[in-house]
């Protein structure tokens, strides 16, 4: 960036991506900090620190809107973090889903748009839907031109609207095209991120400790293992997922600020390739890391269950089938690699959950 120090508004900074790219952030760069959320209870080591300023608000009042532009006036770079993010809550909360999603978001769009500030936007892989493989009879994964995920090129296939699960993938790919259209004709300069299943300390809640409901799979498989109860695999644990360790997923956003000209105006997978799963492997593979961290070696036949999505997650729900990411942007324009093998990834990540929660 041309400053001395980088000044960078973030929203959705108390979240789990943000909490680790503020740690980050803050201990390596020159930068000032204007971050907006609500809750702070994953950041709290930061609030007292110089170069950061805690808005305690949502994005959406007007008041926020007001003083969200006084600083985006100022700032380098614009980082959206801020969504409803869980699976549970696409098909039994629609309307929040798309409206925290898409319009809750625009404002923040054109802002940017208004002002010209880079804006770097986390989406989601969910915009790639279905694989065009998922379609064809026996699910045929031999052509990887049939299921791996190019950002530029791969068709994104969403389910039926009955099937309300795709409320949230829908909303973060209309974000992706306003985001571009206002590129096209405003000149917005903008990198959209498409995570695919970070995992690290802090990325969710425990039901019973810290929140309520049904949260993501790490978490409901960890849930279980704290308490003792069946872990349950959602039509068999068939659908396949990469993880990548947030410790690399932030080394790529770090590289991002690092390399304007080439991250701008792009699209970025970021996950590992190497750490693919079914959900039924990383149950399995839960219940021996959780021997391991805890010596108790009963862990390695924990009960594993199955259970319908519809059982599950309630009607109108649809799994996607498989996540492999094409990584060629990444690894072209940023020189970025994941390192992290997911048995590292998956011990840290338990380990916190065990220190914190057991």
């Amino acid at each position: 960036m041309t400053r001395e120090k980088m000044r960078i508004v973030m929203l959705g900074c108390g979240g789990f991506i943000g909490s680790h790219l503020l740690d980050r952030l803050l201990a390596e760069n020159e930068c000032e900090i204007h971050g907006w959320d609500l809750a702070d209870y994953k950041i709290k080591e930061h609030l007292a620190h110089p170069k950061f300023h805690m808005h305690r608000s949502t994005i959406s009042s007007p008041a926020a809107l007001q003083e969200i532009e006084q600083e985006i006036e100022k700032s380098d770079i614009v980082i959206n973090l801020a969504a409803i993010c869980n699976p549970a809550e696409y098909n039994t909360r629609p309307l929040d889903v798309i409206h925290s999603n898409l319009f809750d978001i625009y404002p923040l769009i054109e802002l940017c748009a208004k002002h010209k500030r880079w804006l770097m936007s986390f989406s989601t892989s969910e915009v790639y839907g279905r694989t065009v493989a998922s379609y064809l009879p026996n699910n045929n994964y031999e052509d990887p031109n049939l299921f791996e995920l190019r950002e530029n090129e791969t068709p994104l296939i969403m389910g039926p609207i009955s099937n309300q699960r795709w409320t949230y993938a829908c909303a973060k790919q209309m974000t992706e095209r306003l985001i571009y259209a206002h590129h096209m004709e405003s000149q917005l300069p903008f990198t959209v991120i498409r995570p695919l299943n970070f995992f690290g300390p802090k990325m969710d809640y425990i039901p019973g400790r810290d929140g309520e409901g049904v949260p993501r799979v790490l978490a409901c498989f960890m849930t279980a293992l704290l308490d003792n109860k069946p872990m349950y695999l959602v039509d068999g644990g068939e659908a396949r997922r990469t993880i990548v360790s947030i410790h690399d997923a932030i080394d790529a956003l770090l590289l991002m600020l690092k390399k304007p000209h080439q991250a701008q105006n792009q699209v970025f997978n970021i996950g590992n390739r190497e750490n693919e799963v079914t959900m039924a492997e990383l149950a399995d593979l839960m219940r021996q890391t959780y021997a391991r961290i805890t010596g108790d070696m009963n862990y390695k036949e924990h009960p594993i269950l199955t259970i319908s999505s519809q059982d599950f997650y309630g009607k109108g729900y649809e799994d996607c089938d498989r996540r492999m990411p094409d990584l060629s942007q990444a690894q072209t324009l940023l020189g970025w690699t994941p390192k992290i093998p997911l048995t590292d990834a998956l011990f840290e990540t338990m380990d916190f959950y065990h220190q914190n929660y057991a």
